[in-house]
C-alpha cells in the first residue's frame, strides 16, 4: 500500500465533484467527514463544483446541504448553474437530432427520458414507466412531480432537450449501446455511459456532440482563467472519465470499477468510508483514513 502526498505546487484552485458513488455514500448522504472537508476547502479559497449525470433540480438538494456556494455542471455537461440559479452556460441537444434518436431506439422506447431545462411538471418526458421502474424505482418515486407521459415520445420534442437518457440493466444496456453504434447521426451526439454493476443497472446519456462533464470543467475553468494544473476532480464511474482526464489531479473512487481504478490515476477510498474527505485531507496534509492507495 503506497500513499501519495496528493498537494501540488501550484496550489489546487478548483475541485470537480461527482455525486453518486463519489459525494454520497451508498445510502445516499453526505458524510460529515466528507462535509467537513468540502466546507474546510471553500474556507481555504478553493472552488467546489459538483459534476454529476443528474439533471440540476435533482442534484441542487445536495448542493443546499453543503452549506456553501457552488456551481453545478449538470446533465453530464449540459448545463452548469450555481446553487444560488444563475446560468454560466447549456449545450443542449437539438430536437432534430432527438427525433432521430428515438427512432433509430424504436425498440428501447420504454427505456427513454427525455430531459427538458424548464421548471415544473414536464421537465422530465416518458413514453411508459414499466421498464424504467424495474430499474430505476427510486429515481422514479423522486422525480414523479416532474415526469410527464407523452406518446409518441416525439410529439414532446417541442423545443431543444438538456438529453436524452436510456436507462435498464446491464444487458439490456449493451443492446442499446450496440444499437445506438448503428447510427448514421454520430457525429451528432455524445454517448456517455454509467453503470453499476452491483444494482444491475446502467445509464447511457445521449447528449450534444463534445458534451461531457470533461468539456463543462474546461469551459468554467477557462472563464474563471484557472489552469488545468490547479484542478483536481474525483469520480467514480465512465462519465467521469473526461473530467479525470482534463483534471490535473484525478482521483478515482475506491468502489470504482477494477477497470477505472486501473487507469494509472491515484485511488482514494470508496464512497462507503469518505473517499472525498480522504483525498482532500491528504490534500492539506492532514492525514486521511484510510489511505489512499494505487
Amino acid at each position: 500500500m503506497f500513499i501519495y502526498n496528493l498537494s501540488v505546487s501550484p496550489p489546487v484552485r478548483l475541485i470537480a465533484i461527482d455525486i453518486d458513488g463519489t459525494l454520497l455514500d451508498p445510502q445516499f448522504r453526505i458524510s460529515a467527514r466528507n462535509l467537513s472537508a468540502l466546507q474546510n476547502a471553500h474556507a481555504n479559497g478553493i472552488e467546489i463544483i459538483l459534476a454529476t449525470g443528474r439533471r440540476h433540480d435533482y442534484a441542487l438538494p445536495v448542493a443546499q446541504e453543503l452549506g456553501i456556494p457552488v456551481w453545478l455542471i449538470s446533465s453530464n455537461g449540459a448545463l452548469i448553474r450555481s446553487s444560488a440559479g444563475e446560468t454560466f452556460y447549456t449545450d443542449r441537444l437539438p430536437a432534430s437530432t432527438a427525433v432521430k434518436l428515438i427512432g433509430h431506439m424504436e425498440d428501447f422506447r420504454g427505456n427513454a427520458v427525455i430531459t427538458f431545462d424548464r421548471p415544473g411538471h414536464d421537465a422530465l418526458v416518458l413514453e411508459r414507466v414499466d421498464e424504467l421502474t424495474r430499474s430505476i424505482s427510486r429515481w422514479i418515486e423522486s422525480n414523479a412531480a416532474y415526469i410527464r407521459y407523452v406518446s409518441p415520445l416525439e410529439n414532446a420534442l417541442v423545443e431543444d432537450p438538456i438529453q436524452a437518457m436510456y436507462c435498464g440493466t446491464v444487458e439490456r444496456m449493451i443492446a442499446a449501446q450496440e444499437r445506438l453504434r448503428q447510427a448514421n447521426f454520430l457525429d451528432e451526439i455524445t454517448i456517455l455511459r454509467t453503470q453499476y454493476d452491483y444494482r444491475d443497472l446502467c445509464i447511457l446519456d445521449v447528449l450534444n456532440r463534445d458534451c461531457s462533464k470533461g468539456h463543462a470543467l474546461r469551459r468554467w475553468a477557462e472563464q474563471q482563467g484557472i489552469p488545468r494544473e490547479q484542478i483536481m476532480a474525483i469520480g467514480d464511474n465512465y462519465n467521469d472519465l473526461e473530467m479525470l482526464e482534463y483534471a490535473g489531479l484525478p482521483v478515482i473512487m475506491g468502489n470504482a470499477s477494477e477497470e477505472l481504478r486501473q487507469s494509472g490515476w491515484k485511488v482514494t477510498a470508496s464512497n462507503a468510508e469518505s473517499g472525498v474527505a480522504a483525498a482532500l485531507e491528504q490534500l492539506f496534509g492532514a492525514g486521511f483514513q484510510p489511505p489512499i492507495e494505487v
